[in-house]
């Protein structure tokens, strides 16, 4: 019963950051910061130019992408720099594998016991 939990909080989140991923724009955002490193992270107005859209566009993916974890801000003066947040993009690899991974169909039956 306790795994059965776990597998659904894991669906919840999987199916959470595909939606987040599904978006062109935040998927094309998250490309970008990933090149980037924290002393090089970018502000709302550097991601807006190279993206070519509107800063309050940037800044309504970026609310997304912070709520999932994988994006974070630093202050630097006045302005707030993004970045890949490393940690969790190591725990987000885990989930998109989990996700996608073909598993024995005998171990799926009968609790995860070989039939």
């Amino acid at each position: 019963m306790h795994n059965d939990m776990n597998k659904d909080k894991d669906t919840e989140e999987q199916a959470a950051l595909f939606r987040a991923l599904a978006d062109p724009t935040r998927l094309k955002l998250v490309k970008l910061l990933c090149r980037q490193r924290d002393p090089s992270a970018l502000c709302v107005n550097a991601l807006a130019y190279r993206l070519g859209i509107s800063q309050s566009a940037i800044s309504q993916h970026l609310r997304v992408l912070k709520a999932l974890k994988l994006v974070k801000g630093k202050r630097r003066g006045y302005r707030v720099h993004y970045f890949i947040n490393g940690d969790e993009i190591n725990h987000l690899r885990t989930l998109i594998s989990s996700a996608l991974s073909i598993e024995d169909e005998k171990t799926n039956n009968n609790n995860g016991e070989p039939t």
